[in-house]
């Protein structure tokens, strides 16, 4: 540079962007993303999966609650980029072709669910969370972490709490889930 200063200077309004390959509910989409976009964003604007749903956008109501590689994660705090080659189930993808997810069933037989803005994420994380279950991971009111957890409503309550229901349809939500945890 011979001593001369450096006046380049990144621009906040010119995008960095990067190629995917997203892979939602099985299906392989190529895209380019702003290395900022949030799944969500991405799910509902880009991909037209709107089943996520933007509640807080702080990652503290679980609307927007989707599973990568079979976890659960709030989309509104993930940006894509970070999910090169990785496994999206949205609640659209829950399902096995015309026959609904074993929870969307039990969702509807205990009516869990009045407004329904909720349902989507609360159906994803309940999916996310019987899987961590039958991982044997505990939770904070697992009474002994060396044997498997038993989803009592204790601790589906518990394992659910990450995800807000405004109309307070909880009660269901926790029989609908047990129902097809035991």
């Amino acid at each position: 540079m011979n001593g001369e200063a450096d006046t380049t200077r990144w621009d906040a309004s010119t995008p960095v962007t990067m190629d995917l390959r997203l892979s939602v509910n099985r299906d392989e989409h190529p895209i380019t993303v702003d290395t900022r976009e949030t799944l969500l964003d991405t799910l509902r604007e880009r991909l037209d999966l709107t089943g996520a749903k933007k509640g807080c956008d702080h990652g503290q109501c679980g609307a927007c609650t989707v599973l990568v590689d079979g976890r659960r994660v709030k989309s509104c705090l993930t940006l894509t980029v970070t999910l090169d080659d990785r496994e999206i189930t949205t609640v659209e993808g829950l399902a096995d072709g015309d026959t609904p997810h074993p929870l969307q069933t039990a969702f509807v037989d205990h009516d869990a669910f009045q407004c329904g803005y909720c349902t989507p994420g609360q159906l994803c994380s309940a999916v996310g969370m019987l899987a961590e279950a039958a991982a044997g991971w505990p939770s904070v009111v697992t009474p002994d972490v060396s044997a498997a957890p038993r989803l009592d409503d204790d601790e589906i309550r518990e394992r659910m709490s990450g995800n807000l229901c405004r109309c307070g349809a909880y009660v269901n939500i926790v029989a609908a889930i047990g129902e097809v945890a035991r």
